[in-house]
Formats: C-alpha cells, sequence, structure tokens
C-alpha cells in the first residue's frame, strides 16, 4: 500500500496484514482500536476522531503459541481466549487474571496488548507478566524491536511506544515459564470494579522449599512492579510456613493514597494478598512433598 494513495480524511481502516497497518500509521498517526474497551469509555464524544486503525483484522497479531525461546501470545489475542486456553502452571495467574478483566463480554472483546497500551496502574495482566519478566514486541516501518514490560509502562497512562508503532506481541522467556503462580486482587466488590490492590506470585520449589520466588504488585503504586527484596527472603524458606514481611512490602511498594483506599491499607493489603497468593502457587507443591 502507498501511503500517498491513503485518504487522509477517511474516518476508519481495518487492513488485513500488518505492513499495510505501518504504513498507515507512518502516514496517518491514527488512533489504533483493537478490543476497544478503554479506548471507547475514554472518549468524551459520541464517536472516535478519525483516523482509526483497527488492526483486529490483522493475520498474526492473535493467538498463542510456543517458540524455541518460550512462549508468544499476539497483541490482539482476547481474554476470554487467555482464560481458556491450556497455559502451563506458571502462567496460571496470567489465566486467573483474564478471567477477572470486566464481564466475559469485556473478556469478549478486550486484548491483551490493549491492556497494556493502556497502561493503567490497576491494569489486570501486568502483575502475571510482570512475574514471568515478560517483554513486549513493537513494530514500525523502521523495524522491530523488544523491550522488558517494566520498561514499556513508564508511567499511569504513559508507555515507550512510538507515535509510529504498533504492540505486535508478548513474549514470554522459558525461564519465566518454570515453576507456579497465582493472581489475586482486591476490590469493593468480586468483579467489574478498580482493584485497590493485585498480586502476581510465581514460584520454583524443590525439596520441600522456595527455590526462586517472583512477586508483582498493582493498583497500589503508579505503575505496577516486581518487588526484588521481598523476592529474595523467600528464597530458601520451608513450603510449610513461609513468611511475608508487610513493612518490607510497604517499603517496595511506595503505596498511593486515592479514593479507593490510604496507602497504609494498600500495603497491609497488598501482604496479606501476596500471603494468599503464595499459599495458591506452593499448595499442589505441598501435597505432592
Amino acid at each position: 500500500m502507498d501511503p500517498q494513495t491513503l485518504d487522509p480524511q477517511a474516518a476508519y481502516h481495518r487492513p488485513g496484514d500488518l505492513d499495510a497497518a505501518l504504513r498507515l500509521m507512518a502516514a496517518l498517526r491514527p488512533t489504533v482500536l483493537a478490543g476497544g474497551t478503554d479506548l471507547f469509555p475514554a472518549t468524551q464524544r459520541p464517536a472516535l476522531t478519525g483516523p482509526v486503525l483497527d488492526i483486529t483484522a490483522i493475520a498474526g497479531l492473535s493467538g498463542i503459541a510456543e517458540t524455541d525461546g518460550g512462549m508468544r501470545i499476539g497483541a490482539a489475542t482476547r481474554w476470554s481466549a487467555i482464560a481458556g486456553a491450556p497455559l502451563p502452571a506458571a502462567l496460571e495467574a496470567l489465566r486467573q487474571a483474564a478471567r477477572e478483566v470486566g464481564a466475559v463480554q469485556i473478556q469478549n472483546a478486550g486484548t491483551i496488548g490493549g491492556n497494556l497500551c493502556n497502561a493503567s496502574p490497576a491494569a489486570d495482566g501486568v502483575p502475571p507478566l510482570l512475574a514471568c519478566g515478560a517483554e513486549v514486541e513493537l513494530a514500525s516501518l523502521r523495524g522491530r524491536r523488544r523491550l522488558p514490560l517494566a520498561a514499556f509502562i513508564t508511567g499511569p497512562r504513559r508507555t515507550a511506544l512510538a507515535p509510529d508503532e504498533i504492540m505486535t506481541a508478548v513474549i514470554l522467556p522459558r525461564a519465566g515459564l518454570a515453576g507456579r503462580s497465582a493472581f489475586l486482587k482486591l476490590g469493593a466488590r468480586r468483579h467489574l470494579v478498580i482493584s485497590i490492590a493485585m498480586v502476581a506470585v510465581r514460584v520454583e520449589c524443590a525439596g520441600g522449599r522456595i527455590g526462586r520466588a517472583a512477586i508483582a504488585v498493582g493498583a497500589c503504586s503508579a505503575v505496577a512492579r516486581r518487588l526484588p527484596a521481598v523476592e529474595a527472603a523467600l528464597a530458601g524458606q520451608p513450603l510449610e510456613a513461609p513468611v511475608i514481611d508487610p513493612a518490607a512490602v510497604a517499603a517496595a511498594l511506595a503505596p498511593i493514597d486515592d479514593a479507593r483506599a490510604s496507602a497504609e491499607y494498600r500495603s497491609l493489603a497488598a501482604a496479606e494478598l501476596i500471603g494468599r497468593a503464595l499459599a495458591m502457587a506452593i499448595g499442589p507443591e505441598r501435597e505432592a512433598a
């Protein structure tokens, strides 16, 4: 597709291949639309202002596949597809988070890439992916690049995505697919609410002890984050009674105050959720020991 032949006044574009989409991005700088479950509610007008680039028809942008290096999830993969996929135990937290993303209608429309690009501090998909060391793949006419997810989300509603780039995939390294994981979140009610705190825990166990732990917390800080000091303290602890230090959690988070909860409540809630998610993740290991 020659960008000179594009009509800059056209309101809606839905190409079937990535090359055409990238040419549109370079020529028009359109608003990218996937599921629209975050984009439409944030629009303060009766309709989206054009031009709009719908990426849902692009081949290769949806689906889950194993690779030599781990696993690849297309950026336009729906949450309902992730919730129903036969994923390894290390990604159980991601499947659990997928079932918590709004109602079923939202899960059938919303995409993993849209969840990340929206960059909400309370995005359900972020903690499980951080706990697996996920990267994002970004494409433009200039080429493709990868960024760690932790570097991609730079602040509330802010990312490192360049104006001419499209997120094409989430990449999960093989090392992040080891062990078992669990996800929990806390809100004013069970579903359809912005979370006060959410956690994902992934653990690798051996010999009745925790070998490695990965812990990520969302909705407590400006961006979701890993807790390296808390992870290190868990290494070597027995499966029967692992200990989480609430003070260490609070220090790692620097939690925020807002209308939903105080910083003090958030830090205590996060510590409690980490303990519960840890128990969920190591439960099968305890039974097998």
